[in-house]
């Protein structure tokens, strides 16, 4: 047995729940591989060129973001603390359109999400957190997009009664007005 197994698959397998097989505890603390590019090729995951860090606040949301050009998958993991990691369908084609799916990821169980190229991301901070998340292309500031959070449309359950938004969040267009629908 490898290193990794998927604890589950949503979308056709465009988005994976992956956990490590084996995590190494002591009295001093644990140990365990987050990514290992042959085993997460077996798993049908691209190569990743891009790695980025996120801390939040206890009640912090962020997203719903998304990358079309070049597009952008990404696996997401909490290293600190506790949250609701987010993946929403953007795939006006798809029959799963604006279907979410969330998981609980943590320090502890070291869940991680990976989510293909169009699929909008977003996570809630249960606790303060820290999310890293690796990227299937580079950072292009001028196809970095974004959705409503709280887009009924869509319906995420956040786990957070009054979230702290960043602007961007506050004032991301709705589904009507990005999609047309």
């Amino acid at each position: 047995m490898g290193l990794f197994k998927i604890d589950d698959e949503y979308f056709g397998g465009e988005v994976k729940i992956i956990s490590p097989t084996k995590v190494f505890s002591d009295h001093r603390g644990s140990f365990s591989v987050t990514y290992r590019a042959d085993e997460f090729k077996e798993m049908g995951l691209p190569e990743f060129v891009q790695d980025n860090c996120s801390f939040s606040t206890k009640g912090v949301v962020r997203g719903l973001h998304f990358q079309l050009e070049p597009p952008m998958g990404k696996l997401m993991r909490i290293t600190r603390g506790t949250g609701l990691l987010v993946v929403v369908d953007i795939r006006p084609e798809s029959p799963t359109f604006l279907k979410w799916v969330s998981v609980e990821a943590s320090e502890f169980n070291k869940r991680q999400v990976w989510a293909s190229a169009r699929f909008a991301r977003g996570f809630s901070a249960l606790t303060d957190i820290e999310v890293q998340y690796k990227c299937t292309k580079h950072f292009n500031a001028s196809s970095d997009s974004s959705i409503r959070w709280d887009d009924c449309k869509i319906g995420v359950e956040w786990g957070i009664d009054n979230p702290l938004l960043s602007e961007r969040d506050k004032t991301a267009p709705t589904v009507k007005e990005y999609f047309h629908v």
